[in-house]
């Protein structure tokens, strides 16, 4: 059995920031939050923390921040993916001194690669650390997909042991989970399939909602795990109008509003993302209250 890095609900966390980089009062105060109110991990400078707008030397500081704040209480897990994998694995030894539990790592975008790239590509990846990947498959932002048959290759190797999908493809989701069976443990990573891919065999959630509903992304998983399968498709149905509101626009847009709506200071998405648009500012206010 492969080590799992956590079960339930791990939130991509939001990046704020300020005109002298990343607020770190604020960031701090959000993670606080999170462990507060269960979840389970915190996943850092991903998509959702706009990892492609900041500096090494910024991403560096911000998953220190997140493992000093975190003290042991829950796994935190670095989003270190690129096209470069040289780069890739030169920042996983940096995030590794730092004591992180594992990493977070996106297909190759733009260069991109074949299947057997990809292959490649993670094989020299995971040679070259002794963390803990989860591999990200999210072909809408990277034109790149892995198939089931590629992800099953990539689950012969100790150390990868999860992937994170957001494909939204539950037929290609169901015959990755038939394949690598308990050689890789599979996350949704779209909180509208949360307990459709649990319902395959899926172990949790790396999730933008639970940044500002987390005890409710938690319950989600947790009701699941207990057998109350109703409740937890209640509550999935239930947060539909609300995550369509938070991907109204491109992530991590919305979440930053609604960050901000909640009485954080996240300041404004670092261009070329832009704040949300005025017209949709009040749908997601409206959505964000009726989420009980």
């Amino acid at each position: 059995m492969k080590k799992i890095l956590f079960k339930g609900c791990g939130t991509a966390i939001a990046t704020p920031f300020c005109k002298n980089g990343v607020n770190f009062k604020e960031f701090s105060k959000l993670i606080e939050e999170q462990i507060e109110n269960k979840v389970e991990a915190i996943i850092v400078c991903g998509t959702t923390g706009e990892s492609s707008t900041m500096t090494e030397k910024e991403k560096l500081e911000t998953i220190d921040c997140a493992v000093k704040v975190s003290d042991g209480r829950i796994p935190i897990i670095a989003g270190t993916g690129g096209n470069n994998t040289k780069s890739v694995i030169e920042l996983n030894k940096k995030v590794e001194k730092l004591g992180v539990d594992g990493v977070l790592i996106v297909t190759p975008y733009y260069n991109k690669t074949t299947q057997k790239g990809l292959i490649a590509h993670y094989t020299e990846i995971a040679k070259n650390t002794k963390l803990s990947i989860i591999l990200y498959n999210v072909p809408s932002r990277t034109g790149l997909n892995i198939k089931p048959e590629t992800a099953y290759e990539l689950s012969k190797i100790k150390n990868i042991v999860a992937i994170k999908e957001a494909s939204g493809d539950l037929s290609q989701i169901a015959r990755t989970a038939a394949l690598c069976r308990e050689n890789l443990s599979i996350y949704s990573g779209n909180d509208d399939q949360i307990v459709p891919i649990l319902s395959l065999g899926g172990i949790g959630i790396i999730s933008v909602l639970s940044n500002i509903k987390p005890k409710y992304t938690h319950n989600i998983c947790k009701k699941f795990f207990e057998g109350k399968i109703d409740e937890a498709t209640k509550m999935q149905l239930d947060a539909i109008p609300l995550i369509d509101a938070l991907f109204s626009e491109v992530n991590p847009i919305p979440i930053k509003e609604a960050l901000n709506m909640s009485g954080y200071d996240f300041g404004i998405p670092r261009l070329p993302l832009i704040q949300l648009s005025e017209n949709k500012k009040e749908k997601l206010r409206e959505c964000l209250n009726n989420l009980k």
